[in-house]
């Protein structure tokens, strides 16, 4: 059953995406209701899927690659939901809903086999410290749609063009300003995760901190951030700069999540 909810919110993601873009390209608002009714539904039914394969495994679905790709996008969708909630920019769905549904897409790829949990994962604080992290990565992930927003909108204004999409997309200052204010949270919600997960590890390996491949690209990722906003208060780094720095960032927790899980294996493979 909740294969068929993952696979509704996939669909969901997909429509979503594509009235977005429409929308984008356009001047009829209707697709954009019909977009954002599309989204709220697939993030419900995503929701509803987790809740799902929650009671089936025992235990947070947090423990493998499949369910962590599920609750990235679950994640990715919520913060869009609340952006356009505090802001009523629809347009910005039209960078967003791709990236989510692309992230469930490819987790509907992924082995779905339930197993059991390996003995380090046997904690509360799985729910805790993973659902941390993907908050912060849908946060940065957000932040990175915005920085691409920014990027083509700067370019259309300096070679002075015109068009549908220049006139949909928020002005240069909005995008930086909840850019900004992506990043500053999800670095919040990094720092914490970076904390819990440590308390985790003293627990499950006897060792605060071990230097395991995950460990140090989230150090790295947490680096780069923290670059960003002390360049950002005491620098003015505001801008394109801001925005290339904040992209950087992003393919940084992707390397982190996907690339250290394939490329360089260690206590974190597991994902």
């Amino acid at each position: 059953m909740y294969t068929l909810l993952f696979l509704s919110s996939l669909i969901a993601y997909l429509i979503s995406a594509v009235l977005f873009i429409e929308y984008a390209m356009s001047k009829k608002n209707l697709f954009s209701k019909i977009a954002l009714s599309a989204a709220i539904f697939g993030f419900l039914t995503q929701c509803l899927a987790l809740i799902m394969r929650w009671l089936i495994c025992g235990f947070a679905p947090m423990s493998n690659l499949y369910e962590s790709m599920a609750l990235f996008a679950w994640c990715v969708v919520m913060i869009f939901l609340i952006i356009e909630y505090r802001f009523h920019l629809s347009i910005i769905g039209a960078f967003i809903m791709p990236l989510a549904f692309l992230i469930t897409g490819y987790s509907t790829l992924l082995d779905d086999t339930v197993v059991p949990l390996m003995p380090a994962l046997q904690s509360y604080w799985l729910s805790i410290h993973v659902l941390i992290c993907f908050l912060s990565y849908a946060c940065f992930a957000c932040a990175f749609c915005l920085g691409v927003m920014y990027l083509l909108q700067e370019r259309q204004l300096k070679l002075k063009l015109t068009g549908k999409l220049l006139d949909r997309l928020p002005s240069l200052e909005v995008m930086d300003t909840i850019s900004y204010n992506l990043v500053l949270f999800g670095f919040i919600l990094l720092s914490a995760g970076i904390i819990t997960g440590s308390i985790w590890a003293s627990q499950a390996w006897g060792s605060w901190w071990s230097w395991d491949p995950k460990e140090t690209w989230s150090f790295i990722t947490w680096l780069i951030y923290a670059a960003y906003l002390h360049a950002r208060l005491n620098s003015g780094y505001r801008g394109k700069r801001a925005a290339i720095l904040s992209i950087i960032g992003f393919i940084c927790v992707l390397f982190t999540y996907l690339g250290v899980s394939y490329l360089l294996p260690g206590l974190h493979s597991y994902l």
